[in-house]
């Protein structure tokens, strides 16, 4: 197996420090992370837009999905100043498939836009649902 791009190496590192609750938690520091014309679908469909995210995270009323596990994570470099980077993330029990495009930029490596797709494992649609 080949050693990632440098691209593919800073779009997973960029992934992995926004799983950090202080960066979550910081408006400083997610401006370094997120692209200007960041845009996300959440898990439940729903459009946003960097400010709305970031208004969203430093909240006090803010969800605190707890710790989130990702695995799986891989990357790929579709061009010089593009890369793809895919991975499935479990907290509290929820999972989601994500999906993340990563643009280079004179500031470095940002996210650009993401998508999470909730997902069940054939084990988990056994169980039976609450109240029935």
């Amino acid at each position: 197996m080949s050693e990632p791009t440098p691209g593919v190496a800073a779009a997973v590192e960029g992934e992995l420090r926004l799983m950090d609750p202080m960066v979550r938690a910081s408006t400083e520091l997610l401006v370094q992370v997120l692209h200007p014309d960041f845009h996300e679908v959440d898990t439940t469909g729903r459009h946003w837009d960097r400010a709305m995210v970031i208004t969203s995270l430093i909240s006090d009323e803010a969800p605190r999905p707890g710790q989130l596990t990702a695995s799986r994570m891989r990357g790929v470099q579709l061009a010089d100043e593009l890369v793809h980077v895919t991975f499935d993330t479990e907290a509290k029990g929820k999972r989601a498939h994500r999906s993340s495009l990563w643009r280079l930029t004179e500031a470095g490596w940002l996210l650009y836009y993401h998508q999470a797709t909730p997902f069940v494992t054939p084990a988990d649609a056994d169980e039976p649902e609450a109240g029935r």
